[in-house]
């Protein structure tokens, strides 16, 4: 029986030569091309079971070698190497039905842990639809090189152009809206409309109209007929942000949208079909909310065919200084200022900050720190977060008694200033959010950790408990 073989295209021999002493260890054959040319003419021979590729080659790139094997039919699976760590790049390469994306220098036992899950899987490989579809990608869309990030680019590649629901979950702030737009850019549907609705921001019966549209004359103040955000997005892909806040009826006017692609306006009989994507974004643990009845099962499953789950930035801290970099530009050329840099004081000191608010609120604070400098280069003290001193707040809590509301004034007041230039139009979640967070970390230190003593502290059920640890992180 004819050993299966392993086509190594790169022109790094130091590469070629550790790879193939490796490989002999597992009884794979090691062919080697050093061009693109040369892997096209090499990758007839049938014993040839899987390919290394690198993307960076003399004569053309290993994307195009990829694209070249994809339209002569060639399902080979292919892992693309690179020695440069980009989220583009990852992206492009699982659009182009790369089976894997690796990183130089990579670690030798997990190539050819990947290499044995492919040798293994190559019969069921074969035959997948691969979309290779030229499309161009707009950089900086996913901002950052560590592994979690990585992941999410390569899942980006897969699912784009598929019609696939996504759920994209991750605390506030930490980019959901962004990835849901990279989805829809690297899509099929790119060329139609895409709109995003937040659940949060509407009550029930405007939310209902926002999504569905309605009849004239179905509810006071309904003057003309309105198409709904399905109807205008038809064709093309709609994010229903912070799904967990859509009430009960809503959910089940979701669902039909997701199983039939048809639904009614409000006050109307006509039924209207559509051809939507639907991308969903939370930062509420839906298996919580399940549990507790107040979001359905089907629709659930109906929402994340494919799920993404966003980290905190505070998880991803080697991303800092790349989206430092990237909103430095951004608000570099908004104000008009030219910035040239950042000191290693302050690029080390929002490293280590634990970032509450994730991206936004690095976001805000880069743009603090551009409009306030008066200079070209940004210091600890243009960033708010960095400047503040933490002061312990003395209050006579026997002088208070039930006026919690004077309480909190006597923090809020003299920070509010600071707290609009960290959180722009956000400080009421930010607030409600953290101050909901610390009372809950309170309540756990107080009890040492006793869910249910901590619940019966703050007058709430078990359950909403473990939602607000799971949702904050609490564990």
């Amino acid at each position: 029986m004819q050993k299966r073989s392993v086509l190594v295209v790169d022109d790094d021999s130091r590469i070629t030569s550790a790879l193939g002493e490796y490989l002999e260890n597992f009884d794979y054959d090691l062919k080697i091309a050093s061009s693109g040319e040369e892997a096209m003419d090499k990758i007839s021979d049938p014993s040839i079971a899987m390919v290394l590729l690198d993307i960076n080659l003399p004569d053309v790139s290993g994307f195009d070698v990829l694209t070249r094997m994809r339209q002569s039919n060639s399902d080979i699976p292919v892992v693309i190497m690179t020695g440069f760590v980009s989220t583009e790049a990852a992206i492009e390469a699982m659009k182009k039905g790369a089976y894997e994306f690796i990183t130089k220098p990579f670690d030798m036992d997990k190539l050819v842990g990947i290499v044995n899950r492919v040798m293994q899987k190559s019969p069921h490989l074969r035959g997948l639809e691969i979309f290779s579809k030229e499309r161009d990608l707009i950089p900086g869309d996913i901002i950052g090189r560590s592994p979690e990030m990585m992941e999410i680019a390569k899942v980006i590649g897969q699912v784009a152009a598929t019609d696939a629901s996504v759920l994209i979950m991750g605390e506030s702030g930490t980019g959901k809206e962004m990835v849901s737009r990279s989805i829809y850019k690297n899509s099929l549907r790119n060329d139609k409309p895409f709109l995003s609705v937040n659940c949060a921001a509407l009550p029930e019966t405007l939310l209902e109209s926002e999504l569905f549209g309605h009849e004239k004359g179905s509810f006071t103040g309904a003057y003309t007929r309105k198409l709904g955000k399905f109807e205008v997005c038809s064709g093309g892909t709609i994010l229903l942000d912070e799904i967990a806040d859509m009430t009960p009826l809503t959910q089940s006017k979701v669902l039909r949208v997701l199983q039939e692609q048809e639904f009614e306006r409000v006050g109307g009989t006509e039924t209207i079909k559509v051809d939507v994507r639907v991308i969903a974004a939370t930062n509420k643990s839906l298996v919580n909310m399940i549990k507790e009845g107040k979001f359905r099962v089907d629709l659930y499953y109906r929402l994340k065919v494919v799920s993404i789950y966003l980290p905190p930035l505070r998880e991803r801290r080697g991303d800092i200084p790349l989206l430092v970099d990237h909103f430095m530009n951004i608000y570099s050329e908004e104000t008009g200022k030219k910035i040239n840099g950042i000191s290693k004081e302050a690029i080390q000191g929002l490293t280590k900050y634990p970032w509450p608010g994730n991206v936004r609120e690095l976001e805000n604070n880069i743009h603090t720190a551009v409009v306030m400098s008066k200079n070209n280069i940004l210091l600890p003290e243009h960033f708010p977060v960095l400047s503040e001193q933490r002061e312990t707040v003395n209050v006579d809590l026997s002088r208070i008694e039930d006026d919690y509301a004077s309480m909190f004034s006597e923090f809020i007041n003299p920070n509010f200033e600071k707290m609009v230039a960290v959180s722009g139009n956000y400080v009421y979640h930010h607030l409600q959010s953290g101050f909901e967070k610390a009372l809950i970390s309170a309540a756990l230190r107080y009890t040492g950790s006793n869910q249910v003593k901590a619940a019966e502290l703050l007058g709430i059920s078990r359950n909403t408990l473990r939602d607000r640890i799971s949702k904050y992180g609490l564990y």
